[in-house]
């Protein structure tokens, strides 16, 4: 039997991502025939996404290491190490580190949603453009390519 899909962690995407964190795209739409993105966060203090929702995927975070706040509409509620959160979709939600360092999981289904992370971000292994930035704008552009909606600044 083969494994219908193998990469080793320097075969796998990493892009700069929001706040100077990096996206690893671990497991995207092409490799897992639509079904899935999973993907792994590296970020630092105070990185934060903006309020936003998704209306083709369902999302799940699980903390490997760290803390964040998590809000679900108006709902704030605090994320340890370990801890995880199921988000169907379209139910607004945000999410701030809180830790020095944490490392997100972030688990995405239907696939597709790396397009929007590739769209945005960079990848490390290209230079590095003068000025490079991920506008609000360029993120809303981004969000749009996959079905999601920007609804307001990071919380």
């Amino acid at each position: 039997m083969t494994i219908p899909y193998l990469a080793q962690r320097e075969d796998q995407q990493q892009l700069e991502w929001i706040g100077g964190s990096v996206f690893s795209v671990l497991l995207d739409a092409e490799a897992t025939g639509g079904q899935l993105t999973i993907g792994r966060f590296d970020a630092s203090l105070g990185e934060a996404p903006p309020f936003h929702v998704h209306n083709k995927e369902d999302e799940v975070f699980l903390l490997l290491a760290g803390s964040a706040l998590v809000w679900v509409d108006d709902e704030q509620h605090e994320l340890r190490e370990g801890g995880i959160v199921f988000l169907p979709r379209r139910i607004p939600h945000g999410y701030r580190i809180t830790s020095d360092k944490a490392d997100l999981l972030l688990i995405a289904t239907p696939g597709g949603l790396e397009k929007m992370f590739r769209h945005a971000g960079r990848d490390l292994r290209e230079p590095r453009p003068e000025g490079f930035e991920i506008t609000p704008q360029l993120l809303a552009e981004a969000a749009e390519l996959t079905g999601n909606v920007v609804l307001g600044p990071p919380r």
